[in-house]
């Protein structure tokens, strides 16, 4: 039987029983999306999944059950699940930062800051905890070829952090700015004299500053004229 067949027929004879199951734990509201991401890992893993046989082996229920409690189990505890994201990508980087909330943030927006495929590889390892030949056969290729597209991708996020973690570059100072181009370089100013032009003692020089009329001064008082005395000729007469 071709795997688009067995796959249609998994659904078919499977998918209400595990309808059943996410109704009874989260309600109907989830119950799709469950069944739905549980196929989804049925198909993607259809090489492990029991097939029906008339023997008294269990069959694919067990594990389709199973698969649809650890979807369950990740809606749940979405909570839980980043912070053992963040504590597995911790051993792939070196240092650890003082805020463990600033930390965490710092490897989720590396994590985001990778490609699609790398996101992928790491959390089918660190979140969904496949082992490599299982999640080699999620991203269909072989066990080797996983772990070295694993061992790139964990590269390439520490990377990541470590330029999170930089600081950021501290911004030129403008006594230091070099001068523009096409423009000469400013002159000091002279010794004793401010920016604006105006000496430290003193008004600035640039123009005549207005002259203040001088208070006048009184003019002294001029003696009396001395009386004049007869010339002798009119004495004599």
């Amino acid at each position: 039987m071709a795997e688009a067949e067995r796959f249609t027929a998994l659904y078919r004879e499977h998918s209400a029983r595990v309808y059943a199951y996410a109704v009874s734990r989260g309600g109907r509201g989830l119950a799709e999306e469950v069944v739905a991401e549980t196929f989804l890992v049925a198909w993607r893993r259809l090489d492990v999944v029991p097939a029906a046989g008339p023997g008294p082996g269990p069959g694919p229920v067990p594990w389709l059950l199973a698969t649809a409690r650890n979807v369950l189990r990740e809606r749940f505890r979405d909570e839980v699940r980043q912070r053992s994201v963040a504590e597995e990508l911790r051993a792939w980087v070196t240092g650890s930062a003082e805020d463990e909330v600033a930390e965490r943030a710092g490897l989720l927006a590396a994590l985001a800051a990778l490609s699609e495929d790398d996101r992928e590889l790491l959390t089918l390892v660190a979140w969904h905890g496949l082992s490599a030949a299982d999640a080699a056969r999620v991203v269909g290729c072989s066990t080797s070829t996983f772990f070295v597209r694993l061992h790139r991708a964990r590269r390439r996020l520490e990377q990541a952090v470590r330029q999170a973690d930089e600081p950021p570059a501290a911004p030129r100072s403008s006594l230091t700015e070099p001068p523009r181009a096409g423009l000469p370089p400013a002159e000091p100013s002279p010794v004793g004299s401010s920016p604006t032009g105006r000496s430290r003692t003193g008004p600035a020089a640039a123009g005549p500053s207005p002259s203040r009329p001088s208070p006048s001064r009184p003019s002294p008082a001029e003696p009396p004229s001395r009386p004049s005395t007869p010339s002798r000729t009119e004495t004599r007469s």
